[in-house]
């Protein structure tokens, strides 16, 4: 971009995409096809992300798999290539003729190590939709235990790694929007850094994070851990480390902190678990135990 009027250009487009994708506008099916040949890297890879969002939606798979394989095989940045490989794997069977190229763009050793993992997992869950749309492999839904067609399953292994039928599919996803939208509307502390959070332990431990220098991400979305998704409360990336504040002691609560926990056990995970009991000795607490992981006040 070489003046403020081409960066408000490519913000109006990249903004387009996001909101394509995000309100699955079928009809702008034509117009992110268009996107994807912008001269914006960004809108080029937001609008490769809103394709794999509308894949389910009745779009021309056909031309949007043809579109998103060149944008994978050519694009001169990295990460719009990235976008493209993730949304061709929401494809499915669909992207069968692409599997060639992306198995080589996951032996490729020039490649970068995101580009090869994610180039590896499309083509192994394309192989599988391929398998199932041929052998008729039978699938069931995880929660009514009804059988899936090869649509239902790619779909909900795609957004959620767990097969569900459509219906099912549709409760699972209201169910995780609202709850990601109580969660937005219970952040209401802010910490001296701006971050705002969900409760005064939260906050505590955010700032002590800050006086200590110590970048971290906070309810990071979507980090996967395993099968599972799970939204951390901090993520030390400088010390791969993570930190859970757990602040309530219901029955429920405490069994969502268990099985959290069992999880970051299980995947090896370095995790720093703190509790209200430990709030006044916050500092000596965290000081002690993120020194075993490489830290040093």
């Amino acid at each position: 971009m070489k003046n403020p009027m081409d960066r408000q250009l490519e913000k109006r487009l990249s903004e387009r995409a996001v909101t394509i994708g995000r309100e699955g506008e079928v009809g702008a099916f034509g117009e992110l096809l268009e996107l994807l040949r912008s001269s914006s890297a960004n809108a080029r890879r937001l609008s490769a992300s809103a394709l794999g969002k509308l894949a389910w939606m009745g779009v021309d798979q056909a031309a949007a798999v043809a579109a998103l394989a060149l944008v994978a095989r050519r694009d001169p940045h990295p990460q719009t290539r990235q976008y493209a490989i993730k949304a061709l794997k929401a494809y499915g069977a669909t992207a069968q003729g692409c599997l060639h190229d992306l198995c080589d763009m996951a032996a490729n050793p020039d490649e970068k190590d995101y580009i090869r993992r994610d180039a590896a997992a499309a083509a192994a869950f394309i192989e599988e939709a391929v398998r199932i749309a041929a052998s008729a492999t039978e699938h069931h839904c995880q929660r009514c235990n009804a059988r899936v067609t090869a649509d239902e399953y790619a779909r909900s292994n795609q957004t959620f790694q767990r097969v569900f039928c459509d219906r099912c599919f549709d409760e699972v996803f209201l169910e995780r929007r609202n709850f990601e939208t109580q969660v937005e509307i219970n952040k209401t502390i802010e910490a001296r850094d701006g971050t705002v959070v969900q409760s005064e332990g939260e906050r505590r431990i955010a700032d002590w994070l800050t006086a200590h220098g110590l970048a971290y991400r906070y309810d990071a979305k979507f980090r996967i851990i395993a099968e599972f998704q799970i939204r951390p409360d901090f993520y030390l990336p400088e010390l791969d480390v993570y930190i859970e504040y757990w602040g309530l002691d219901t029955p429920q609560y405490k069994m969502s902190m268990y099985k959290k926990q069992t999880l970051y056990q299980q995947e090896g995970k370095r995790l720093i678990s703190v509790y209200p009991k430990d709030l006044p000795g916050l500092d000596r607490l965290l000081a002690a135990k993120l020194r075993l992981y490489g830290f040093s006040a």
